[in-house]
């Protein structure tokens, strides 16, 4: 990414929260998934070169404050709210995770357009997470690998068959944590049973979501998990005029790893419609 300033601003509880921006014309806040930073995103913010983007570290991450206790989706929505408020900026896009922070962020004010992809919601059920308790003692327990390695077996949001064995999720997690960006990994770890709670306490018929009247894009990968992917048009259908793509040849990771440009594209056609 080619940062021309990083700033920080103060959420309404006055947490810390600190972005990266770039790029010159309307002003687009990206908001991260979990286990992501702002850098993860650098070659699709490069790919958006007529937009100026504000890139956020989410609570937990780099110069952004904690969770905090009361921490819910409450906070990531006025994250988001003091960003654009900060930057001027009335275009949002976010990814699994962070997109949920952008719903519930449209959900509190109207924005020019938003851009979701693959959002974190569970629709009647549609999102597994039997699996987090145990996620969370493993986690509790500082069994970062073997609680890393559940989250990609049970998610499925890695690009390996399901019945792949979890001996190989313990080696893939093993890369991902004594990889490049392993430590930082690692230090993000501890926001996720937070995150993951939201989703499940915000599990319904989605019906909520008919409360947001800003122009939005869902969109999905079409080899993601079929959970997320059957319940990305349902969702589109939930909010008033929103279209919905499913995008050939990617999975949910598109955004920060393997197409951000196809992304960015189907992003900029949507907010320059």
């Amino acid at each position: 990414m080619d940062v021309t300033r990083m700033d920080v601003t103060r959420s309404a509880d006055g947490t810390a929260i600190s972005y990266s921006s770039a790029g010159e014309g309307p002003g687009l806040v990206v908001v991260p998934g979990n286990n992501r930073r702002a850098h993860h995103y650098t070659e699709f913010v490069k790919a958006l070169p007529r937009y100026r983007t504000h890139v956020l570290d989410r609570r937990g991450r780099g110069a952004s404050g904690p969770q905090g206790a009361a921490y819910s989706i409450d906070r990531e929505a006025e994250d988001i709210i003091a960003v654009a408020a900060a930057t001027g900026a009335e275009l949002v896009f976010g990814h699994s995770y962070g997109g949920l922070g952008a719903l519930h962020a449209a959900l509190r004010r109207r924005f020019a357009s938003i851009a979701v992809y693959e959002p974190g919601v569970s629709l009647g059920g549609g999102f597994p997470l039997g699996w987090l308790p145990e996620f969370n003692r493993r986690l509790a327990a500082g069994r970062h690998r073997a609680a890393m390695a559940l989250f990609t077996k049970r998610t499925g949001l890695v690009p390996v068959p399901a019945s792949t064995p979890m001996a190989v999720h313990y080696g893939l997690a093993y890369l991902l944590l004594r990889g490049a960006d392993g430590a930082e990994t690692q230090a993000m770890m501890p926001t996720t049973p937070a995150e993951l709670g939201e989703i499940a306490r915000l599990d319904s018929d989605g019906s909520r979501y008919a409360a947001i009247d800003t122009p939005t894009l869902v969109l999905a990968g079409a080899k993601t998990v079929p959970y997320i992917l059957e319940a990305m048009p349902r969702l589109a259908a939930i909010i008033p005029g929103a279209r919905y793509e499913a995008l050939a040849g990617v999975d949910h990771n598109a955004p920060d790893l393997n197409g951000p440009a196809v992304v960015a594209r189907h992003v900029d056609a949507f907010f320059t419609r």
